[in-house]
């Protein structure tokens, strides 16, 4: 017997997960659903899953647990269409770069006896350099020795984060367990600012008088510190998640700008000595940064075990256990 996982969207995270889950058909059955009939037949022919649903709330209706993987935008909507679809005991799980706003969300949507436990994943070292988006930059290792955080609100089901505990060593990565807010922190400071600065470079550039030369020499620095603004899909409603995390950016924003202004006033002062230390150290922390994550070299407090791989009915027990707790409850209501 297996579990059912149904990814919701299937771009570069979603399509990986279900490449990554293809040698655990033992354990799991995946289904996959996206907004785009030809993505969904793509990850279909690529192995990354076992069926499609082209019906949104039929591709939830069965399923243990529900990945969402849609980018932040338009995860309310879907939260809306699937909320009431969702099975007792089912588990909801996220892979959005914010977390605390999400779950006010999930929250006012998800009905009673369904769980939530939010997940951002983190890639490959091996992968960590890789330009390319989208579904065709999917692997089946994508998650191989690398970090899922893992957060979820007060009071979540202790099976249902042992279940994301599950899915996350299926992937080949190890939990690093947050609270919402702390996750917010982090992902403020290595998701969204990078996004943003890529945004502001560009948005600076082009509006340069010389941009009609400039476009013609822009080359690989160029290319690659614009590269993250790349990743976001084609919507009328860009960046939710930066609203949702105001605080932590605003922060992050205030501290570069900060940053910048002491740059601007070294150059402007030609203070070489000053221009050259700053330079090296960034140079330095970069060097040493890159180092320790293509080689995952974390101390031992900062990088837990790895898990031994569940077993089927680990991961049936956990559901199950879900069920059999909240039975009373539900002959009660009625």
């Amino acid at each position: 017997m297996t579990i059912q996982i149904t990814i919701v969207g299937l771009g570069k995270i979603g399509t990986s997960i279900g490449l990554a889950l293809k040698d655990h058909q033992d354990l799991v059955h995946r289904v996959g659903n996206d907004r785009e009939a030809n993505t969904a037949r793509q990850a279909e022919k690529m192995g990354a899953l076992d069926q499609i649903s082209y019906n949104l709330p039929s591709a939830v209706r069965h399923a243990d647990v529900v990945v969402l993987t849609e980018p932040v935008e338009t995860m309310q909507d879907t939260l809306k269409t699937i909320a009431g679809e969702l099975r007792e005991g089912a588990v909801v799980m996220d892979t959005a770069p914010v977390k605390t706003g999400l779950s006010q969300w999930i929250e006012e949507l998800l009905p009673a006896e369904r769980h939530y436990v939010s997940l951002y994943p983190t890639l490959n070292p091996a992968y960590i350099e890789e330009t390319s988006i989208g579904i065709e930059a999917a692997h089946d290792d994508l998650f191989k020795n690398s970090l899922i955080l893992i957060t979820s609100p007060r009071g979540t089901d202790a099976e249902a984060i042992k279940l994301s505990t599950d899915l996350t060593n299926l992937l080949g990565a190890v939990p690093l367990f947050t609270d919402p807010e702390e996750a917010d922190g982090l992902l403020a400071m290595t998701v969204a600012l990078p996004q943003l600065l890529a945004a502001a470079l560009l948005n600076t550039t082009v509006d340069q008088p010389g941009w009609r030369e400039g476009r013609k020499i822009a080359g690989q620095d160029y290319a690659l510190v614009s590269t993250p603004i790349a990743a976001f899909p084609e919507s009328k409603n860009y960046g939710k998640e930066f609203l949702l995390n105001r605080e932590n950016i605003l922060r992050l924003i205030d501290d570069l700008t900060t940053s910048l202004q002491d740059l601007r006033q070294t150059i402007d002062e030609q203070d070489a000595e000053g221009l050259s230390e700053f330079l090296k150290n960034a140079r330095y922390n970069r060097d040493l940064w890159l180092k320790q994550r293509l080689a995952s070299s974390w101390s031992d407090e900062d990088n837990p075990k790895m898990p031994s791989t569940p077993r089927a009915s680990d991961m049936l027990g956990r559901l199950i256990g879900i069920r059999r707790r909240e039975e009373p409850k539900s002959k009660k209501e009625k």
